[in-house]
């Protein structure tokens, strides 16, 4: 059973370095965050061994908050091999967030 993978900066190069993933930027007081915690669990089930489904908590991991640029959350990265291809700001449906994966897949 796929399950997200919760990124500190000990692990997140490493994680993203091969392969498609997406990286939700998140805090546990947020609520479109709270509202798209359940679409990243879904996700992370259906695309377990084709992506990485990631999530960032802002609050714990302000300096990758930082690095990345990320001034409003949630803001949804998609890195391939390390490298950012695109990115999602505010609340997004579970299909196009699919649809993003299966474009980079």
């Amino acid at each position: 059973m796929g399950k997200y993978i919760d990124l500190t900066e000990e692990n997140f190069d490493s994680t993203v370095a091969n392969g498609i993933s997406l990286v939700d930027f998140w805090a546990p007081w947020c609520g479109p965050c709270r509202m798209l915690a359940p679409v990243i669990e879904e996700l992370a089930e259906e695309f377990d061994g084709k992506a990485n489904i990631c999530k960032v908590n802002t609050d714990e991991q302000q300096d990758l908050a930082v690095k990345y640029g990320i001034r409003s959350i949630p803001t949804i990265i998609f890195m391939k091999d390390g490298e950012i291809v695109d990115q999602m700001v505010g609340a997004s449906s579970k299909q196009a967030l699919a649809d993003k994966i299966n474009s980079l897949v």
